[in-house]
């Protein structure tokens, strides 16, 4: 019975390649969730530029 071997997993150290790999697939996706939070606040200070340009809306308050 002393003489029967188990098979257990052996532990790595770091795979250099993989953690790249997961490092840049992290690093694009929060990359374009910034990008398309700074699209969104672009378009909404358009839409109110425009909007004060046609003159549909003001930066004065009204008097009464």
């Amino acid at each position: 019975m002393a003489g029967h071997k188990v098979a257990h997993a052996t532990l790595k150290g770091p795979s250099v390649v993989k953690e790249l790999i997961i490092g840049m697939a992290l690093g694009l996706a929060a990359g374009g969730l910034w990008k398309m939070h700074h699209w969104n606040e672009q378009r909404k200070t358009r839409a109110f530029y425009d909007l004060l340009e046609r003159g549909e809306i003001s930066v004065i308050a009204a008097q009464e």
